[in-house]
């Protein structure tokens, strides 16, 4: 049987394991700490929160509400996370990110574990510092969306079949992989569709197709996997649909399909959208990607199973398959990240120390450019971002390009000295600690985008048969902080179905509300300003309780 080739480590660059466990505890300290200091923002956070808030409320386990109407745009799995995380830790934004922070933890520990199954301990750590300290799993991870969750289930899938197929997996080992893989698709599948299958499925057929490698199609344990598989997945799906019979057509054809081949969702973007996501989001080792290509390309003559060519395979089919799709949002690559990762680990292992210096330039001068453009923070200014709002968050990017060149000069040296690890473990803390504080900064500008300090001030005005509207504008977080739903009106975008099945819970026209308005003792408002002048000149009694560039809100005097 074939060895894995494991590239020797320096005994020097070996650190102990209380050291190890130290690192770990410090990155779980920073990574969960800084969850709950945010504002929830519109659209995806309050989106998501609301729904998962309104399950725990409703104790409805199988049917997604959002603001009271049923929600079929995606699948449920993040939503019982987030109702449980509300049930455990409380309604407050630490319990609302939770899903993803953890989800994002996870997922380092899954390529930290795959890297030393493959090439042993010290692939292993770089897998995890290379991870950990990417700007793309940083930030996502702190932010409420479903594309962390499943691209914890996709990694983990992608994980499992890498240690199944290798070559000198025992028969029990990949059973269980192979079982686990097929766990991880169901995962995936609960989170956000059938991309939980396209997207390993494509790649498996690609890699046979480039490597003529079919062997491993015998190896994946069908039987038992697609039992996993259909146990774990299909309740949910069969129940919703049963109770629910438009919800197949809209959730298959529509939110799959039509939303892939068309622009219905209005998410439309150049075939290059993804190229500065990439770049960006990359950050800081966005410059090891032609060599990240090199290793991928490379056969390795003692192996019959290439886990390098597979893991470049995943990664530009996740960029590509989204390129191409007709619904882009920045989120959607993420799932390529940990395999890029993967890459970098057993480059990392290989690489001489002093040729990873040249790769520090780019980050460094990227927050270099941060830095110097700070001073010049008014020239952003507009009446939607006043000054008042941006200062703080340049100050906030101040300090985070500080927190990452003083260890990436740190870092230099090391490198200079041959101290390849320590310098990886320096850049990946500095770039980990620098964009948590520029994302804990933009906590000033998402207030203009949040409905917490808007409910603060509306709360001491509501009375309990308040009844509360939403005049053709709707901010995803408002229900959320107010705990309850609004009353939409001459508002539809995403509701449209919720809408057809329950037509008496909105109003269709702007006079249906004004004559509501008038006739109830107690009421509130959120609107534009421009409809808050048009009420206005109409003579409608509305005394202002809240205002700024973006919205206004009112309630009846």
């Amino acid at each position: 049987m074939n060895e894995p080739h494991r590239p020797a480590a320096s005994p020097n660059e070996c650190p102990r394991r209380p050291w190890v466990w130290l690192g770990w505890l410090a990155l779980a300290a920073v990574w969960f700490g800084s969850l709950g200091y945010r504002a929830l923002i519109h659209p995806d956070e309050g989106r998501y929160a609301s729904i998962s808030l309104e399950m725990l409320q409703r104790s409805d386990w199988l049917t997604p509400h959002l603001n009271g109407f049923l929600y079929f745009e995606k699948p449920i799995l993040q939503y019982w996370m987030g109702a449980a995380s509300f049930a455990v830790f409380g309604i407050n934004e630490f319990a609302a990110r939770f899903w993803p922070g953890l989800t994002g933890f996870l997922t380092v520990i899954a390529v930290a574990v795959t890297g030393r199954r493959l090439w042993g301990g010290q692939a292993g750590l770089f897998a995890a510092l290379a991870a950990a300290g990417t700007t793309w799993i940083i930030g996502n991870s702190h932010f409420l969306t479903l594309d962390m969750g499943l691209t914890l289930f996709l990694t983990v899938a992608l994980c499992g079949f890498l240690v199944a197929q290798r070559d000198e997996a025992s028969d029990a080992e990949r059973r269980n992989a192979m079982w686990l893989t097929w766990a991880a698709m169901a995962g995936a599948t609960l989170s956000k569709g059938l991309v939980g299958l396209v997207i390993p499925g494509a790649t498996l057929v690609l890699y046979s197709l480039t490597t003529w490698q079919w062997a491993f199609w015998r190896r994946m344990h069908w039987l038992s996997g697609l039992i996993i598989f259909f146990a774990l997945a299909a309740p949910w799906f069969v129940a919703v649909s049963l109770k629910n019979p438009g919800f197949f057509d809209f959730f298959f054809i529509r939110e799959h399909f039509q939303r892939f081949l068309t622009d219905e969702a209005k998410r439309t973007g150049a075939f290059y959208y993804f190229v500065p996501i990439l770049i960006v989001g990359l950050l800081p080792w966005t410059t090891l990607l032609p060599a990240l290509c090199n290793v991928g390309l490379r056969r390795e003559p003692r192996l019959t199973f290439q886990p390098l060519r597979l893991l470049l395979i995943w990664s530009i089919f996740v960029f590509v398959f989204f390129s191409i799709s007709k619904s882009k949002l920045p989120s959607y690559i993420l799932p390529m990240f940990p395999a890029l990762a993967l890459l970098m680990a057993r480059y990392f292992v290989e690489v001489n120390a002093e040729r990873l210096k040249r790769h520090l330039l780019l980050p460094m001068a990227f927050w270099l450019i941060l830095l110097a453009a700070v001073p010049f923070v008014g020239r952003f200014a507009s009446p939607d971002s006043p000054i008042e709002v941006l200062t703080p968050f340049a100050h906030a990017i101040a300090l985070a390009a500080l927190l990452f060149l003083v260890p990436a000069l740190a870092a230099w040296r090391l490198l200079g000295r041959g101290r390849k690890l320590a310098a990886v473990a320096l850049i990946a803390a500095g770039s980990l600690a620098a964009v948590t504080t520029a994302s804990l900064g933009h906590d000033s500008y998402g207030q203009l985008k949040s409905s917490k300090a808007v409910v603060a001030k509306l709360t001491p005005y509501l009375k309990p048969d308040s009844q509360i509207f939403s005049v053709g504008y709707y901010e995803q977080s408002f229900p959320y902080y107010l705990r309850r739903n609004v009353t939409l009106v001459a508002y539809t975008d995403e509701f449209s179905y919720g809408q057809g099945q329950e037509p008496q819970r909105w109003m269709p026209k702007v006079e249906q509300f004004t004559a509501r308005w008038r006739a109830i003792p107690h009421a509130a408002a959120m609107m534009s300003s421009n409809t808050y002048k048009e009420l206005q000149q109409q003579g409608l009694p509305m005394q202002l309780v809240y205002q700024d560039a973006r919205r206004v809100v009112v309630v009846k005097p």
